[in-house]
């Protein structure tokens, strides 16, 4: 009987604890404490769009104790989009502090296009420097400088939504660094000045189209690197050699064909003379027999045939005689 007694008392404590699970009672007493103005039904309404309450209440409190104007209906469509509402009521808060004129519009453009707009409007009050790696460019002269160097930007909150980021700063400056190396007469006179690379840089407009404002842009250091137009200088006669060399090749190759295509028409003359010779002597036997040459006749020629071959070989042996007595004396001097 007095567990019936008590089912009333403990159905009424179950269902205040739901009725405030759902209803963030101490949430709507701190609003009313912060002096926002909201309602029961606005907080029913967030969780029924299963937007936690909490989300948006407290940067509400938080940007009219600041003193900027801002709607409940704004954080909640914000929220429901996917933004941060917390980091855009914070650089709402820091960008009025500041004096920057900035939107919750804006902001919350700036927030769902994927940039921390907080450390947009923190980087418009203290400017951030960006340092590029080691860019290397090469002057007329053919002397390599390597430089480094540091760009000081601001953001530009105008031109967050669409503009491009801190890689495009990065190569518009190394682009403008190999421009204004390579347009110098001599690597000693950006050695001398490396401000004209500054001065150059700065004025080409590099921050357009970006997010950022270039402010300065400061060359920290700039080292002698290789000697390229030696180098290329190098390459280009041993390249000339190997052409050189494969045309004085080729012209040794067609000599040698020519010589080899030479030897063998000799070749083919000799075995033509052998041929001939080796019918001298049927023609003279058929000459003998038939009477159109005489026996004396035949002796006499053998004669002069014998005469020559005599000569030829005083001639040979004289020849080399006297190559051997000029290797003589060129060995004695």
């Amino acid at each position: 009987m007095m567990l019936f007694a008590w089912l009333p008392i403990i159905f009424i404590v179950i269902l205040v604890l739901v009725i405030l699970n759902f209803i963030p009672i101490g949430l709507w007493i701190s609003a009313l404490a912060a002096g926002v103005k909201v309602s029961i039904v606005t907080l029913i309404g967030m969780r029924l769009r299963r937007v936690p309450p909490h989300r948006i209440i407290m940067p509400l409190i938080k940007a009219l104790k600041a003193g900027i104007d801002v709607s409940i209906d704004k954080l909640e469509a914000h929220y429901l989009a996917g933004g941060n509402v917390d980091r855009v009521v914070d650089a709402l808060i820091a960008a009025h502090r500041a004096e920057i004129a900035l939107t919750f519009e804006r902001a919350a453009a700036i927030d769902l296009a994927g940039r921390n707009v907080l450390e947009a409007v923190q980087m418009s009050v203290n400017p951030k420097v960006i340092e590029t790696p080691v860019i290397a460019a090469v002057a007329k002269d053919g002397i390599e400088l390597k430089a480094k160097a540091r760009v000081t930007v601001r953001a530009n909150i105008e031109r967050l939504v669409g503009g491009a980021g801190e890689p495009t700063i990065i190569a518009r400056v190394g682009e403008g660094i190999v421009t204004t190396v390579g347009s110098s007469e001599s690597h000693a006179d950006v050695l001398e000045n490396p401000d004209r690379i500054s001065s150059t840089v700065l004025n080409k407009g590099l921050d357009a189209g970006t997010a950022f404002e270039i402010l300065s842009i400061d060359i920290a250091d700039v080292d002698v690197g290789r000697n390229i137009g030696a180098r290329l200088q190098m390459d280009q006669a041993e390249a000339d050699k190997h052409i050189a060399q494969a045309k004085a090749a080729e012209r040794r190759f067609a000599a040698q064909a020519l010589e080899q295509e030479m030897r063998a028409k000799v070749e083919e003359m000799r075995a033509r003379v052998v041929e001939a010779e080796a019918e001298v002597p049927l023609a003279l036997a058929e000459a003998l027999k038939q009477g159109r040459m005489g026996v004396m006749d035949y002796y006499t020629m053998r004669n002069l045939l014998a005469d020559t071959d005599m000569r030829e070989s005083i001639a040979r042996e004289t020849e080399e005689a006297v190559e051997h007595s000029d290797t003589d004396e060129e060995d004695n001097a």
